[in-house]
């Protein structure tokens, strides 16, 4: 709990959408493992958009002098957006998110805070984890995809509760639905990242099915992290990869056809062929052309962006720390 006369060590934000359970009996459960950690904290709400229902939950708990903060957004943004707007609101040295609804046990919570002692993030990994055959596929299915593009190591980002140094968030821009990625982009700008095994709540369960539409964004956004997480300084190697592919794709197929009319008189009207290799070398040249624009963005705004982090640094000691005394040469001079 916060204490008044000590400044908060550790803020706890938790964004509220369409998917929730009882606010006053998570936040029951949550606030026994938060007093487990043993520092001051704080509790952030973050309301994506109108819920009225945990709107009036929320006001219940304040009116009963609970020490929580609700910021109600205007509309609904996004998980994202959620978590970048209690980002700004918090306090605390110590970030702590949380969802809205039950997916570790409030016990876990003092785990994920302790490994910070080793790392600048830690991750929550529900473990042993329950679900259905199809469950466990789709979950092993996004985890190898996500890992063979980026080399990710995780396996459970779709878990909700981080702990988080402060200088970690105030180093990443959260926006659209990467709060999902926050520990490879974390991990990407040379923060210590490291998982932790978590008790998954009993509790833990999605009666509904996702849309076909969700996968093909799950989709969308695996490739928007290959390019954040290995591109994003170095734009005109993916675009320049799959330029040149394209290029020669499409060069060898009107090479062919070429030879084709030469040697063999084969007439080149009405072939579907020479259309396709035309376009696949245009496009070649154009995807070439959309890499070089986007190193010269870079090339421009390069002392403006900053993707690495100083782990440690070590200074020589001055002259007289050494000697006891300034070099009376360095004087004179």
């Amino acid at each position: 709990m916060v204490d008044s006369a000590s400044p908060v060590e550790m803020s706890v934000v938790i964004p509220v959408g369409d998917r929730r359970a009882d606010i006053g009996e998570l936040y029951t459960e949550y606030r026994a493992g938060l007093d487990d950690v043993g520092v001051s904290y704080e509790v952030i709400f973050v309301l994506d958009g109108p819920h009225p229902a945990a709107y009036a939950a929320l006001l219940a708990l304040r009116d009963q002098g609970e020490p929580i903060t609700v910021l109600s957004l205007s509309r609904a943004f996004g998980e994202a957006t959620a978590l970048a707007a209690g980002f700004e609101r918090a306090a605390g040295a110590i970030v702590l998110t949380l969802p809205a609804y039950h997916q570790i046990e409030g016990s876990g919570i003092a785990t994920l805070v302790g490994a910070l002692d080793g790392a600048d993030m830690a991750v929550g990994r529900r473990w042993p984890r329950a679900g259905g055959q199809f469950e466990v596929f789709r979950r092993a299915a996004f985890h190898r995809l996500v890992g063979t593009f980026t080399g990710s190591r995780f396996r459970d980002l779709g878990c909700g509760a981080r702990a988080i140094r402060r200088r970690v968030v105030e180093e990443i821009s959260l926006y659209g639905d990467q709060h999902r990625f926050l520990a490879l982009l974390a991990e990407r700008q040379g923060f210590r990242v490291v998982e932790v095994d978590v008790r998954q709540s009993p509790r833990d369960r999605y009666a509904g099915r996702y849309a076909l539409i969700e996968y093909a964004h799950r989709a969308l956004d695996i490739l928007t992290v290959l390019f954040l997480v290995r591109f994003t300084k170095k734009p005109l190697r993916f675009f320049g990869m799959l330029g040149v592919s394209t290029f020669v794709l499409g060069s060898v197929l009107i090479a062919y056809l070429v030879v084709e009319r030469l040697f063999f008189d084969q007439p080149l009207a009405e072939r579907p062929a020479l259309l396709l290799s035309s376009l696949l070398a245009v496009l070649g040249l154009q995807l070439f052309a959309i890499g070089l624009l986007g190193e010269l963005i870079i090339f421009t705004h390069a002392r403006g962006i900053k993707d690495y982090q100083v782990a440690e640094v070590i200074e020589f000691a001055a002259t007289e720390d050494l000697a006891g005394e300034a070099d009376p040469r360095i004087a004179a001079g």
